[in-house]
């Protein structure tokens, strides 16, 4: 093993990442065409609703029972990165915030000391398929942080930058980070990623097939991680990988990419440490299990706001195209 390689593991469900990271979960659904209320125009006899997730199946329902996906649940502690490629996402929360993103869009929710929010996968087209790519990636706040104010911002796909290779052969959408002068919009206020000494990156990468490129170098101490989701292979300097593996890097060493004869394409995660102690208990992330009982306490007293929305599986009318409506009434129309 080379000195730019620390590590390689596959990729399971979900991904297992690096402090400030805690996890990563990618969905890919080919979901069939949507039926009246938005969910699939297919059958659902046999599937365990409520707990949906056999991989032998080319879509999934998660926790819905008509509609795809996460129906009302709390976090604390911590924030939610969801990137989305492909399809739309319908967000609703306690603060009454609500949106609909996605096809290239992010968004980035600092749960703090609270929230409770719904993310259900819409299927809007009635004439053709519904197909979803998506990554949740849960980032970690420093204790200072679990207890500020929730928020959330969107990243519009037409403000995200992307950076191209000299050759035009990769390209790397920049969520988070910088490379060179290409910088990645603001993150939440109170994240970890706030701090640019924190050398927080998320990068989704695209390289053309037989194509080569060098990752920017990173300082010491960073922890940085690439998940090789799409392609044939991965050569990383002279270790050639196969598909669906995860490659924990040396950041301040070289490290030469090169992809095989199909297109590749690779998330990249990466950031200082925070260095704490992690307890976890479902959707609560706090540093120690006395702040995670104190949580399911406060959730159970307070439901973190409670649930303004007819339904705990809640999406937006049919017709409604991408937006934003925050909790202080702001509107952001796309």
């Amino acid at each position: 093993m080379n000195k730019a390689i620390k590590n390689i593991k596959p990729l399971g469900f979900p991904w297992e990442t690096q402090d400030p990271f805690l996890f990563c979960v990618y969905h890919k659904d080919d979901y069939p065409k949507g039926n009246a209320q938005m969910g699939p125009d297919a059958s659902l006899s046999g599937r365990n609703l409520g707990q949906d997730f056999d991989p032998s199946n080319a879509w999934r329902m998660y926790h819905g029972d008509t509609v795809p996906g996460f129906p009302q649940h709390p976090h604390r502690g911590f924030e939610t990165v969801t990137v989305v490629p492909k399809g739309l996402v319908d967000h609703s929360d306690s603060l009454g915030a609500a949106g609909r993103f996605g096809n290239g869009d992010v968004q980035w929710m600092t749960a703090g000391k609270g929230v409770n929010h719904c993310e259900m996968f819409p299927l809007l087209k009635q004439d053709e398929e519904n197909p979803l790519l998506l990554f949740q990636i849960w980032l970690n706040l420093p204790s200072k942080s679990k207890f500020v104010e929730p928020h959330f911002a969107m990243l519009w796909n037409e403000k995200i930058p992307v950076y191209k290779s000299d050759d035009g052969k990769t390209s790397v959408t920049v969520v988070a980070g910088n490379i060179g002068e290409v910088k990645a919009p603001a993150p939440a206020p109170d994240s970890w990623a706030a701090d640019p000494a924190h050398e927080v990156a998320i990068w989704t990468i695209k390289m053309d097939a037989n194509a080569e490129w060098e990752l920017p170098k990173a300082s010491a101490g960073v922890n940085r991680s690439i998940y090789f989701y799409q392609g044939e292979s991965l050569t990383i300097n002279d270790e050639v990988l196969q598909s669906h593996q995860c490659v924990e890097l040396n950041p301040s060493e070289t490290v030469s990419l090169k992809s095989g004869t199909s297109e590749t394409r690779i998330l990249m995660l990466q950031g200082k440490p925070i260095g704490e102690p992690v307890a976890k208990y479902g959707p609560f992330v706090m540093n120690t299990q006395d702040e995670i009982r104190q949580a399911l306490q406060d959730y159970q007293r307070t439901q973190f706001g409670g649930w303004p929305w007819p339904k705990n599986d809640h999406v937006h009318p049919r017709e409604r195209g991408r937006f934003a409506k925050h909790a202080d009434g702001r509107l952001e129309e796309m």
